[in-house]
């Protein structure tokens, strides 16, 4: 990785480098058909827990400080008994990023989190389904520098769901390595 690519913001990287990258490597007939990131949903399920009005509010701080966006709440839209779960009750949060604020995440995520997990290897190519849309999770939230260690009482974990406009897997994964994705086959 050159020192150019690394002070730059990652929108312009997009612009200057990837896209020209991307455009060349799968002869696309037009330069709007090359992929890219539309959006970054961060989700944490809380299943029962989420009854708890202080580990939802906790929940909800450590997502507003992680992502610099409130977060929805989410809530069941039908009742299931096995899972003693009623209609319109309290599940977990969400946070949809787009534009400036998922560049910014995307680059912590990238150079920052990603790099503080133990033992970490690189992430999975399974998690790609068939449009090039890319899904992890991470253990805990202690990874993100932002959150302190004094200030959680539980660990808990999070969904991350990169959503793109890439037709196929191999589109999609082509351009996450080109972001800086550390993708293991």
């Amino acid at each position: 990785m050159t020192s150019e690519r690394i002070t730059k913001p990652l929108n312009l990287i997009y612009k200057e480098i990837i896209l020209p990258n991307l455009h060349k490597k799968f002869s696309y007939k037009n330069i709007h058909q090359v992929p890219k990131i539309i959006k970054i949903q961060v989700n944490r399920g809380l299943g029962i827990d989420a009854q708890n009005n202080s580990i939802l509010k906790k929940s909800i701080d450590e997502f507003r400080v992680i992502t610099g966006q409130q977060p929805i709440i989410t809530k069941a839209k039908k009742s299931i008994a096995g899972f003693k779960v009623r209609e319109e009750m309290t599940l977990g949060v969400t946070v949809t990023l787009r534009g400036e604020k998922m560049f910014s995440f995307l680059e912590k995520l990238i150079h920052l989190v990603l790099p503080r997990i133990r033992d970490f290897r690189g992430l999975s190519s399974k998690g790609f389904d068939r449009d090039g849309n890319f899904n992890f999770g991470l253990r805990e939230q202690l990874v993100f520098p932002e959150i302190s260690y004094d200030t959680v009482d539980q660990t808990r974990g999070l969904n991350i769901t990169i959503v793109t406009t890439a037709k196929t897997k191999n589109e999609g994964m082509a351009l996450l390595k080109e972001f800086g994705f550390p993708l293991i086959d």
